[in-house]
């Protein structure tokens, strides 16, 4: 019988209390408990990147934290990056613009790192850009376009 512990967290701006296994990954419990399946899992080692997620505004494997682990946090995945009309994020439109995506499987994972790299810094160097996604991993783009569309935002708003 696995032990459960209560939780309650702010996912994408809306907070959620639930009861969740203490070995659930974060992972699973966004895609399973809150039906939000733009987090993808990979490889369940932290080796790809694709889970990545915002945990209170730092990037974060969520296939190697526990949903218990994020319990009073605020998350935001790639769910949260675009406005509640369909319209996409600054950076998703980049993306789009410098045909970044291929398959889009480690997608979210890219625009989240992304995200929080220009957040920290808004004017990055090229060689600072492959610095910070050199955690994800792309097997269809080769990189070099998600590289420009990230560059292509620097010193823009991020909204």
């Amino acid at each position: 019988m696995a032990k459960e512990q209560r939780i309650k967290l702010s996912v994408n701006g809306r907070t959620y209390e639930k009861n969740v296994s203490v070995r659930q990954s974060l992972a699973d419990f966004i895609r399973e408990e809150l039906n939000l399946t733009g987090t993808h899992l990979g490889c369940e080692h932290g080796v790809c990147g694709a889970c990545t997620v915002l945990l209170n505004g730092r990037s974060a494997r969520s296939c190697l934290t526990l949903a218990v682990q994020a319990d009073g946090a605020e998350i935001v995945t790639v769910e949260g990056l675009g406005a509640a009309d369909g319209t996409l994020h600054p950076l998703q439109d980049a993306f789009h613009r410098n045909f970044a995506l291929q398959c889009g499987y480690c997608t979210p994972g890219f625009l989240i790192t992304a995200l929080e790299l220009l957040r920290q810094n808004p004017n990055p160097s090229e060689e600072e850009v492959r610095e910070a996604l050199s955690g994800n991993l792309c097997r269809c783009t080769g990189y070099q376009a998600i590289v420009d569309a990230v560059l292509s935002m620097a010193g823009k708003p991020l909204a």
